[in-house]
């Protein structure tokens, strides 16, 4: 067998794969254009009806305006403190980088639930439950290893001879800083901060948790839905969240190839 041909099946057996993995998400779609009252499979007629729904009623409208805050915000903090971090990191001796890295990765490595439970008490105490400072505050923590991971890979290969010269031609600290430094860095912050959004955008367990009817999210709406009624509403949302995640990992490869 030839190495073309290897590969060939190869990418074939992986994308058959991906497909059968993907094939319960890609359901939803037609679900949610079903013109019955109740989530049927295969769907009866052709309807948008409850995408119209789903924009009509305050308690899905809002929770998409409350995920939307919290992600933006959500990624702007991580981002910013992330690259900061990152930053830090490469300055440090090996084994230091090693250990303080691993206490930034540990909201990606302990379960989310034992995360969601650990951040309800001191939340609780703070007053932060049923906020969207305690949301934004949370889904920080939760995204941003992300933003660490990214950004620390393309510090790590950086060439930090260019900063010294431009030092050593005059430039400030903030100068050098804006003009090599950032651009180097700009497809890591990138994507670190795609991740970031989409980490925030899609949490629900954390959510559950420090989410009330002062803030209530997507998916904790899409979560309530589920269990008080079986509504194509809930597969339109679904559509929704699965869109704007193709949108980002769209852009991400997008940045990545540039």
């Amino acid at each position: 067998m030839s190495k073309g041909l290897g590969n060939g099946i190869l990418s074939g057996a992986a994308g058959l794969l991906c497909l059968f993995l993907i094939m319960p998400t890609l359901i939803v779609a037609p679900i949610s254009f079903t013109q019955t009252d109740f989530i049927t499979f295969p769907p009866r007629g052709f309807s948008g009806r409850w995408y119209e729904a789903f924009f009509e009623r305050p308690e899905w409208y809002g929770s998409l305006i409350t995920s939307t805050i919290v992600a933006v915000t959500t990624t702007l903090l991580a981002t910013l403190l992330g690259s900061m971090i990152a930053l830090g990191l490469v300055r440090l001796s090996r084994r230091a980088n090693r250990l303080v890295s691993f206490f930034f990765l540990l909201p990606m490595i302990v379960p989310t639930i034992i995360t969601a439970a650990a951040l309800y008490s001191p939340f609780a105490k703070l007053g932060l439950v049923a906020t969207v400072p305690g949301l934004v505050l949370a889904h920080t923590i939760l995204a941003l290893p992300f933003v660490v991971i990214n950004v620390s890979a393309v510090a790590q290969s950086m060439d930090w001879r260019m900063v010294n010269a431009a030092r050593s031609l005059g430039a400030t600290p903030l100068v050098a800083f804006l003009r090599v430094t950032l651009p180097v860095l700009a497809p890591g912050i990138a994507a670190g901060a795609i991740f970031a959004f989409l980490t925030s955008f899609d949490e629900v367990v954390v959510a559950l948790f420090v989410s009330g009817s002062g803030a209530t999210t997507l998916p904790v709406q899409m979560w309530s839905g589920i269990r008080f009624e079986i509504s194509p509403i809930v597969a339109a949302a679904s559509c929704l969240l699965l869109l704007v995640s193709c949108m980002l990992l769209a852009l991400f490869w997008f940045l990545k190839r540039k």
